[in-house]
């Protein structure tokens, strides 16, 4: 059965166990006897060891001490650094730096970029022309001046300053040198970081002896953090001392005349190892060893031979990874014998997690089925839609892999051509990665050219690769939050509610936020002769502000017909720097401080969005607190999340409420330029009527190319409410409306118990 296996990691069970059973065979009731061997054979001894083990545990139990902080003196809140490894002083492994020039900073440069920058931490590029334009996705450093010693030493001196306390090591290249990115980063973890090292592919200088030896700059070489921080004090006198065209041969001669310090190819065990390659060389007919070993290739005359390089060495990394996964499963397959499960133990692909065993029919994986051109399962909820873009490509893939690994298996004998696709299942397995189950009607071809249909079921699995951690951008937890409550007339009654457990959650601990109430009136609402019907929430607001003084609960009143949510927060944004992050709240929301931190964290200015999903407790006139077990084995419903408050009344259970998306965080500046956008594509009476059928979550998924990020939020728990649907909605939001509010009214346990008691209600 094919299989798109993918590299492993070796096991470690087996070495843990035996570490486990050596532990207990050594340690005993009575004295160590390897102690006593060791003692007769004269090996050295601390006289004091015998008085160590034989200290009571008192000596070692740990005191408390009291913290004290003098109350005369002022409270200085300790600042806490961005990452624990700054704090504990860590250093990140490799820094390359890559020395270009104007002539190649657009062809040589960016396919260095293109090959190897995904590999290392930081890639840097330094050139002597002055105001160099980078091109896309490439750091470039411009120093002014392209004398070749000069340039080198301005290079060196920058990552002294700007980064000799964030790198263990500092690789130094040219622009037409190829690196295998994966061998020189096994390299540097290899290699002691406490001490001076110049390492490269040494090469005598003219004249000199053997001892004085430079590293060839076209294979590139590694500097150590020390010997930087050691070489810095001494680079403004070798540029005046030392002449040379060659900045390798300059940085070489002055490590010698002011360090001692000269380039070594071997170092610890470990050798760089370089290949020079001919002119008019194919990348593909190399096979020799110091080719197939290399850590650098030089000289690299344009950017199609770096890519080629590239090719070879990553089909190269790929067949030697294929291979230590042959060697792993066949070394799993023999100590599966040995398990108590036996051959029964072994799943499929060898090495990878047996697949998710539900203990629940509610946890039971399904299948999704798709054709060649549909799937069946759509995320709209329609019973079919067209297969497109990576669903697409990935069912692609999968047909192209089961078709070659059919052919592998069966050639020479037989050879298959794809007919077409019958019936594609596929599913998404947590611990193992997205499974195929294909049912392929195949042209059968045997060596005497005879032809047969034949249809075959196949099964792939695409498992799951190495985790990795998307670059986001920095944001901060001392940013001012603004609350944005719209309130319509029939909302005026639950408002007081609001506000008192605002001031509880919000000012209370002192958070940074505020808070702007949006008074919406209807159009015969609060007119001259008319009761005002906001009279108890501006009575409330006021109050607040009396008992927490300095606290500004600020209101703006206005009038429309059909109010819509993207409508009020047009008002609301206009009054508003451009740097403020909103927070778009309901009257039966309740933010307390971890909320508003989360709200702060992954709203983040030019580049995400986020739109909570809030926790909906189900109605209790169907969910009672302690409801009894449904029909059919439907189990208990949810209970209220960890976030709920136990005073607003016992828990009714509920659900994350996916549909609704009335509360949101984003920038004003953010909110501003997307709906720029939909004014600049809609105009005229369209906009009117988009307007009043978007949601400000609707705008920036149509409008705007930011991330918009969706998320459960168990901080957030209303108590059970009807939304208002108006029939104004585009039919997209009335759906998911109407959705929402069937979809709370209780679970599959408490709605069968209520058909339950009105049948039996009817029947008598």
């Amino acid at each position: 059965v094919p299989s798109l296996a993918r590299p492993l990691l070796p096991p470690t069970g087996l070495r843990t166990s035996l570490s486990l059973l050596r532990v207990s065979w050594i340690q005993g009731e009575g004295e160590d006897p390897c102690v006593e061997a060791v003692g007769e054979r004269g090996g050295p001894q601390n006289p004091d060891s015998r008085a160590r083990l034989d200290q009571t545990d008192e000596d070692f139990k740990p005191r408390i001490v009291p913290y004290y902080r003098d109350p005369n003196k002022p409270y200085k809140k300790v600042l806490r650094t961005r990452y624990i490894q700054t704090e504990l002083g860590s250093r990140e492994r490799l820094l390359v730096a890559v020395l270009t020039s104007r002539a190649t900073l657009s062809t040589l440069a960016v396919a260095v970029n293109r090959t190897v920058a995904h590999h290392f931490p930081r890639l840097l590029y330094f050139t002597g022309q002055r105001g160099a334009r980078a091109p896309a996705g490439m750091h470039v450093v411009s120093h002014g001046d392209e004398r070749p010693a000069w340039l080198m030493s301005e290079t060196l001196r920058h990552l002294h300053t700007h980064f000799g306390a964030d790198y263990d090591w500092f690789f130094i290249m040219q622009d037409d040198t190829y690196v295998q990115a994966p061998r020189l980063a096994a390299l540097a973890g290899h290699l002691s970081i406490n001490q001076d090292l110049y390492l490269g592919r040494a090469e005598e200088f003219i004249g000199a002896g053997e001892q004085a030896r430079y590293c060839h700059g076209g294979f590139g070489y590694l500097l150590s953090r020390s010997l930087l921080l050691r070489l810095r004090p001494h680079l403004d006198g070798c540029r005046g001392d030392i002449l040379s065209a060659r900045p390798d041969e300059w940085l070489g001669r002055c490590l010698i005349d002011s360090l001692g310090v000269g380039c070594v190819s071997q170092h610890q065990g470990q050798q760089y190892r370089s290949f020079e390659l001919a002119k008019n060389r194919d990348p593909e007919k190399e096979g020799s060893s110091a080719f197939l070993s290399a850590f650098a290739v030089h000289p690299v005359s344009e950017g199609t031979l770096m890519y080629r390089l590239h090719k070879r060495f990553s089909a190269l990394e790929l067949e030697r990874a294929y291979s230590e996964i042959e060697q792993l499963q066949a070394q799993i397959r023999n100590l599966t014998v040995l398990t108590p499960e036996g051959e029964a133990g072994l799943s499929w692909p060898i090495g990878l997690p047996a697949p998710f065993t539900p203990h629940s029919r509610f946890e039971v994986l399904g299948w999704d089925y798709f054709t060649e051109q549909h799937t069946f399962s759509c995320a709209d909820g329609a019973p079919k839609c067209p297969l497109q873009g990576a669903s697409r490509a990935d069912v692609g893939d999968a047909l192209e892999t089961a078709l070659e690994q059919l052919n592998r298996r069966y050639q020479p004998r037989l050879r298959f051509q794809k007919q077409r696709l019958l019936n594609g299942y596929r599913r998404f397995d947590p611990a193992r990665g997205m499974e195929y189950t294909l049912d392929l009607l195949l042209e059968c071809v045997t060596q005497r050219g005879h032809r047969r249909a034949l249809a075959r079921r196949v099964s792939l699995l695409r498992p799951l690769s190495r985790v990795e951690i998307l670059p986001m951008p920095y944001v901060t937890e001392a940013t001012r939050v603004q609350l944005v409550l719209p309130l319509l007339v029939a909302e005026a009654a639950a408002a007081p509610a609001f506000l008192e457990a605002f001031a509880a959650n919000v000012l209370e601990p002192r958070e940074h936020a505020l808070l702007t109430l949006l008074l919406v009136y209807g159009p015969r609402e609060g007119g001259r002769g008319a009761p005002d019907p906001f009279l108890g929430v501006k009575a409330a607001a006021a109050e607040l502000e009396r008992r927490y003084p300095g606290t500004r609960l600020a209101w703006l009143a206005v009038r429309a017909e059909a109010p819509s949510q993207v409508r009020l927060m047009d008002v609301v944004s206009k009054k508003h720097p451009v740097d403020t992050l909103f927070f778009l709240t309901t009257v039966w929301t309740r933010p307390g401080p971890e909320v508003l931190n989360r709200c702060r964290m992954n709203a983040i200015s030019g580049w995400q969005a986020f739109f909570p999903v809030h926790f909906q407790e189900f109605n209790p006139a169907l969910s009672p607190q302690r409801s009894p077990p449904g029909p059919l084995g439907a189990g208990p419903d949810p209970p209220s999340p960890p976030g709920a408050d136990p005073s607003r009344g016992a828990p009714t259970g509920g659900r994350f409420d996916r549909q609704a998306s009335a509360e949101g965080c984003f920038y004003n500046a953010d909110y501003l330029a997307a709906r720029a956008r939909l004014a600049g594509e809609l105009a005229g009476q369209e906009e009117e009527e988009a307007l009043e059928g978007l949601e400000v979550m609707d705008v920036f998924l149509r409008f705007s190319g930011l991330h918009l990020f969706r998320a459960v939020e168990p901080g957030l728990v209303q108590k059970f409410s009807l939304r208002d649907c108006s029939p104004r909605l585009s039919e997209e939001l009335y759906h998911r409306c109407r959705l929402s509010n069937l979809e709370g009214l209780g679970g599959r346990a408490q709605l069968a118990m209520a058909l339950f008691e009105q049948e039996q209600a009817n029947s008598t």
